[in-house]
């Protein structure tokens, strides 16, 4: 266990059917191959110490007697290795019957948890062997040489972890105890299941287990039993998901004729977090609080160094499990939403927008334009107002007004350098010194010209500004930050740029020409006059802040998932490899932590703006923070890396 994830795994091996001690042997040596991949929780299909298929001879009770004997053995025999792991048995107490789940760690028997749903109807007939937990009358349960606790309300816990069981028909129940254990407490939720091969029911099953962990809030591991069980009347496969808030991390491949093992990373701390913010769970959870819950406790270790299994997403934004194409067309489509709201609500004000042929500009010109396609007005309602000042390169300039000409909006070129100029002379700047003041001269004088034109125009003024800049406060205050309306506030600098190269497609070649090029342009807020006759863009945003594709990752994480520095360093190593040092990424995480402290000014008066993506920073939203809190904590823990 590390910075809050732990490692699970659904363990499918042969299995011959009634033959238990033969079973046994196959999952201990699935134990050690767990043990080796440093897995700390496992779990093992329904029934997988008889086999699933036993029928009638589940009421023999010689079987029953071996079930207990094989389990005792397979507890003795791994009594050297750490991880929890469920198996699952026949569990004779008294003079019932029921099919049973049982944790077992360093060679103890820690609980057995009996099936709650005993599905009878159409294929199975459970209910001719097994009783329901709900028929259990006692507390305690023998399991050979073991006396353990038993319930369905049974969670194990280490430490603030919580660990849940449901058996497999216990998950396709409208309340499922998977839910009740959740709202307990328990984290991660584990499935042990029989579920034969029907054409199409997989990808429901998959979309169960999304919705049932995204629901509950947990993270949720299904194991299905696999080659061995009888094919009299049906098929037996194998198959496994991990499932964590939604998102399904790993996936066993089905009609494999192979012993497998699905391993994955939970992020239990994110879990944790995710409970504590959403109001709903919290209500729900006191609602539905029993004192009759069975509390085990076992051991879950912080370690060292931890080998991530699970994959780290360089922009998890825009992640590579969603289509990048269907994502960047429904963001533009809200974005659209939220201007033709705004635009119905002034009645038939025109947009007034900058456009510098840069990223940003681009995306918020393109969103105009389609919100008067949809509302049918002229697009000629739209002024497009290129600005070239002091630092402006002849790429950026032709790029704007070929995308203004192109796209048929009213033009307007208003230079700003001598107005400019004269300001600084105004104030007593020698007009020379390339500072911050110079710089912001400039970005307040294009959006003086805006405000003005819009005021001349009866419109009103369309900002620019994305999520990436807001949150490192890479705006001039009064200046680019501020707008009537800004369709990009919510957006990342990175999101921005894979969103023009999707929808550059769906536009006339020759605009897809012009917006590839603007994707391709290096970031600059070109304000430096250093370029010889503005043919090349020297002042880079990324050489002076670090690479966006590193803030942005770093916005997502602390953000969406409140995580620590330490963690948000941790999962970056993990995620950019190679491309970055460690130093290089512990630099970029001081910048991006003290800048965001030190610019929160800003966002407390920034203007509207639809939240489009899963972050945002606007004090009407999801964001509030005072403008004056300390990042000294954050910075001494960077620090101490």
């Amino acid at each position: 266990m590390k910075h809050g994830y732990v490692k699970v795994a659904a363990g499918v091996p042969f299995v011959k059917v009634a033959d238990c001690f033969y079973n046994i042997d196959r999952m201990e040596a699935m134990v050690h191959r767990a043990a080796d991949r440093q897995v700390e929780l496992l779990t093992f299909p329904e029934l997988g110490v008889t086999g699933y298929t036993c029928g009638d001879l589940f009421l023999q009770p010689y079987l029953l007697e071996e079930a207990e004997e094989a389990v005792n053995r397979l507890a003795a025999r791994t009594a050297d290795l750490p991880l929890l792991y469920i198996v699952g048995m026949p569990l004779r107490v008294e003079e019932k019957l029921y099919n049973a789940a049982v944790a077992i760690q360093r060679g103890k028997i820690l609980g057995a948890i009996p099936k709650t749903y005993l599905p009878n109807y159409r294929e199975f007939q459970e209910k001719r062997w097994f009783s329901s937990s709900y028929d259990l009358p006692y507390t305690t349960a023998k399991v050979g040489d073991h006396i353990v606790p038993i319930g369905h309300d049974l969670i194990l816990k280490s430490g603030s972890i919580g660990i849940g069981v449901e058996i497999c028909e216990d998950m396709w129940s409208p309340l499922t105890p998977g839910t009740r254990l959740a709202l307990y407490g328990a984290h991660i939720i584990f499935n042990l299941s029989a579920s034969n091969e029907n054409a199409g029911k997989n990808t429901y099953l998959r979309s169960l287990i999304s919705s049932l962990s995204s629901q509950q809030i947990t993270g949720y591991v299904y194991a299905s039993c696999g080659n061995g069980e009888s094919s009299t009347d049906l098929v037996y496969t194998g198959k496994a998901f991990i499932a964590e808030n939604g998102v399904i991390l790993g996936e066993m491949p089905r009609f494999e004729q192979t012993e497998r093992l699905l391993v994955s990373d939970l992020d239990v701390a994110r879990i944790q977090t995710e409970r504590m913010i959403n109001s709903t769970f919290r209500k729900a959870a006191s609602h539905y609080a029993d004192d009759r819950l069975i509390v085990v406790p076992f051991e879950l270790n912080e370690t060292e160094e931890y080998d991530m299994t699970r994959p780290i997403e360089r922009d998890p934004f825009m992640p590579k499990s969603v289509d990048l194409k269907e994502r960047s067309e429904e963001m533009f489509e809200i974005q659209t939403a939220g201007l033709i709201q705004r635009l119905r609500h002034l009645g038939g004000s025109k947009v007034v927008i900058g456009v510098s042929g840069g990223l940003d500009s681009t995306l918020a010109l393109l969103v105009a334009v389609h919100a008067m396609d949809l509302l049918e007005r002229d697009r000629k309602d739209i002024i497009a107002v290129t600005m070239p000042g002091l630092g402006t390169s002849k790429r950026t300039k032709d790029n704007a007004l070929e995308l203004m000409r192109l796209l048929g909006v009213t033009m307007r070129e208003i230079p700003i350098g001598e107005a400019a100029l004269e300001h600084l002379r105004a104030i007593g700047h020698d007009a020379a010194t390339e500072d911050v003041t110079y710089e912001n001269a400039q970005a307040r004088e294009r959006t003086q010209v805006l405000m003005d034109l819009a005021n001349l125009e009866r419109g009103f003024v369309l900002g620019t500004g994305d999520l990436s800049e807001l949150a490192l406060g890479w705006a001039t205050f009064n200046g680019d930050h501020m707008s009537m309306y800004n369709v990009n506030a919510s957006i990342p600098k990175t999101s921005i740029q894979t969103m023009i190269n999707c929808l550059a497609e769906d536009y006339p070649a020759e605009v897809e020409q012009v917006l590839r090029d603007i994707v391709d342009t290096p970031v600059s807020p070109e304000l430096k006059n250093d370029s010889e006759h503005g043919e090349a863009i020297t002042q880079q945003t990324e050489q002076i802040i670090g690479p966006y594709e590193v803030h942005d990752f770093y916005i997502y994480h602390m953000l969406h998932n409140a995580y620590s520095p330490e963690k948000m360093f941790f999962m970056a190593q993990k995620a950019f490899g190679d491309k970055y040092t460690k130093e290089q990424l512990k630099s970029f995480l001081r910048t991006f932590t003290k800048r965001f402290f030190a610019q929160q000014f800003k966002r407390n008066s920034m203007p509207d703006g639809p939240k489009v993506g899963v972050v945002s920073l606007s004090p009407r939203g999801t964001w509030r923070m005072p403008s004056d809190a300390i990042a000294e904590m954050w910075l001494n823990t960077i620090d101490s890396f």
